[in-house]
């Protein structure tokens, strides 16, 4: 199914929903741009403030995990990134990532869809991936200047817009419903949902969220081959840790934590 072209962003009605809020209180709009997340990082090198957003209609170098690109038509879906600057280690950057899949999977929640989670940074819909999320960190090793956080969620978008070998695997949250959505109501679910997390997880740490992590991940309970830089590693998902490392139990009883890595479940996910 294609859905009908899509309006632009009604980024009024986003900023009034927004006014006076820590994150999404300044919102920097643009039709197009490289990608939200290198103005994003631009900004915060400027000294931009916590909570500023970047959002825009089409990206023409989105980025993804991995060096990956990211499908970003116009007035489809949302481009959108954030600059953090989060009192943490610099090893516990790698956790917002987490953090906004649950946000992600609140936002989507309230459409009508039943979203799950994929460590360490997809959101899938009825076994396909609609959002993908990316966390940059700046520092200087010992310290956090920023995080920039860059969430794409696929909307609006047909499943036949898809390239050939991304749809058996991609979908969107309009082809899930069967209907399109609105775009602006779903990113302000979205910031509001991630201002809620995120001061969770800055006052409490990932302890506090890792249980609903857990209910929510499509990866639990599931036989996995992952590659982890050199090495991997196949066996069966327990849960993830509270530093947000995947722990598996593998066929000779060993437990292993894995931090970062390529996942990929055997036979697939399973859809509703």
């Amino acid at each position: 199914m294609t859905f009908a072209a899509s309006e632009p962003l009604d980024i009024d009605a986003l900023r009034r929903s927004r006014r006076g809020e820590r994150i999404g209180g300044d919102i920097r709009y643009f039709e197009e741009l490289a990608s939200t997340s290198t103005t994003a990082s631009e900004l915060a090198a400027a000294g931009a403030a916590e909570g500023v957003v970047v959002i825009a209609e089409s990206q023409s170098r989105g980025r993804g995990r991995l060096g990956r690109s990211w499908l970003s038509p116009p007035y489809r879906n949302l481009y959108v990134s954030l600059v953090l600057r989060p009192p943490i280690a610099p090893t516990q950057a790698p956790i917002l990532a987490l953090v906004a899949g649950l946000a992600t999977a609140d936002a989507l929640a309230a459409t009508g869809v039943e979203p799950r989670i994929k460590w360490p940074n997809d959101v899938l819909v009825d076994g396909r991936k609609v959002a993908g999320i990316l966390a940059e960190m700046a520092g200087d090793g010992a310290s956090v200047s920023a995080v920039v956080l860059g969430i794409g969620i696929n909307v609006n978008l047909g499943l036949d817009e898809l390239p050939e070998d991304l749809r058996d695997k991609a979908g969107s949250v309009a082809a899930a419903l069967g209907a399109p959505v609105a775009r602006h109501d779903l990113a302000a679910r979205l910031l509001a949902a991630f201002q809620q997390r995120y001061d969770r997880f800055v006052a409490s740490g990932f302890s506090a969220l890792r249980d609903e992590w857990n209910r929510l991940s499509c990866l639990n309970g599931e036989r996995v081959d992952i590659v982890d830089g050199g090495r991997h590693v196949v066996g069966t998902v327990s849960g993830v840790a509270t530093d947000g490392a995947l722990e598996l139990v593998c066929d000779d009883g060993r437990r292993e934590r894995i931090v970062a890595g390529e996942v990929t479940v055997a036979g697939g996910y399973e859809r509703g």
